[in-house]
């Protein structure tokens, strides 16, 4: 998989950052005293393992270095479970972990966690993932605008068939808040084109690991093949197993796919995939830790908690798959100046 590295321009913005904050400490917006970055301990904390949380390691790495922070750590041990990922939490506050970026298994129910985090004046985002319905308990979440980043994907694929014709969606599980927005987004696509495309219906709960994916996507192309015209994947696995799988058909398939997993920016290369969508994962923590730092060492307030952030989505075709990290890089970015002018109130 391809990562991001933070650019020069982007640490030399955070180091100026850290020499306004080594300031004498002043009372927080809050409330109490600032304590300084160095006080605060990130925790990037994802439901479980998954490809996509990859390059919040390498980013959890460089903001502790880039911000001074006492220290940052990702912890997947949590196996998809809420009630586990809630001990993991736990666990971690128990070792003086006092700022929380996490992927919450249960959309539902993850406010649950951050309201608890907040009694105990611990800084929480939600990362990756926003909960469901229309309240965020946690200080912000940094999330792809899922809705919007399977819309584009939709149009996309829509634009490769022609205009016209069978299209088939892979997605995720059906109960996450995430899946639903996704499965709008394409709907949304779809309708726009006035009866020209035919939507399937949705194949989901095929990205809990490759092999299920693979599964899936052989039984589909097995039983609809001949007649689709185009598949969008908005889930990672379903769009690395279509990437393999229908180059290997030979079938007449034009796949719109999600992140850059190496096999998928090979097959747009070579052509036998038309197009990706590429998220931001570093984004979310290289950035969500520098916002979480701010927020748990009293230096700064959400100017609206609980605010809902996009951290990006990119389409990646043959025409800039050499040079779309340059557009994430960019707008992580401008993430971080819209933190500091927008997002934060610091005194």
């Amino acid at each position: 998989m391809r990562r991001t590295t933070i650019p020069l321009a982007l640490a030399a913005m955070t180091t100026a950052a850290l020499l306004l904050a080594g300031c004498t400490p002043q009372a927080s917006p809050g409330g109490g005293e600032a304590t300084g970055l160095d006080s605060v301990k990130v925790a990037l904390v994802p439901g479980g393992p998954h490809p996509y949380f990859q390059p919040w390691i390498a980013a959890a790495d460089q903001a502790k270095t880039d911000f001074g922070l006492g220290d940052a750590t990702f912890n997947e041990t949590a196996g998809w479970d809420q009630t586990k990922e809630n001990d993991v939490i736990n666990s971690l506050v128990a070792n003086g972990y006092n700022a929380f970026g996490v992927f919450g298994v249960s959309p539902t129910d993850i406010n649950s966690t951050f309201q608890n985090l907040k009694q105990n004046g611990i800084a929480s985002a939600a990362l990756g993932s926003c909960p469901a319905g229309d309240t965020n308990d946690a200080d912000f979440c940094l999330s792809t605008d899922t809705e919007a980043a399977a819309y584009k994907a939709a149009q996309a694929t829509i634009e490769a068939m022609g205009g016209s014709g069978v299209l088939a969606h892979l997605t995720g599980v059906n109960v996450d808040s995430n899946t639903q927005r996704r499965i709008a987004g394409v709907k949304k696509a779809v309708e726009e084109t006035n009866g020209a495309v035919t939507l399937l219906p949705d194949v989901t709960d095929i990205d809990t690991d490759i092999t299920t994916a693979q599964k899936a996507v052989a039984d589909l192309l097995a039983s609809k093949g001949s007649e689709i015209t185009g598949i969008v994947s908005t889930a990672y696995n379903p769009a690395v197993a279509a990437a393999t799988a229908v180059k290997e058909s030979g079938l007449p398939i034009s796949l719109v796919a999600i992140d850059d997993d190496e096999t998928i920016l090979a097959a747009i290369e070579d052509g036998s995939v038309y197009a990706t969508i590429a998220q931001n994962p570093t984004g979310q923590a290289y950035v969500g830790s520098y916002a979480l730092a701010k927020l748990a060492s009293k230096e700064c307030t959400m100017s609206e908690p609980g605010a809902i952030i996009d951290s990006g989505s990119f389409v990646v075709t043959k025409e800039n798959v050499a040079s779309y990290d340059d557009e994430r890089t960019a707008a992580s970015e401008q993430l971080m100046k819209d933190f500091d002018a927008d997002y934060l109130v610091c005194s």
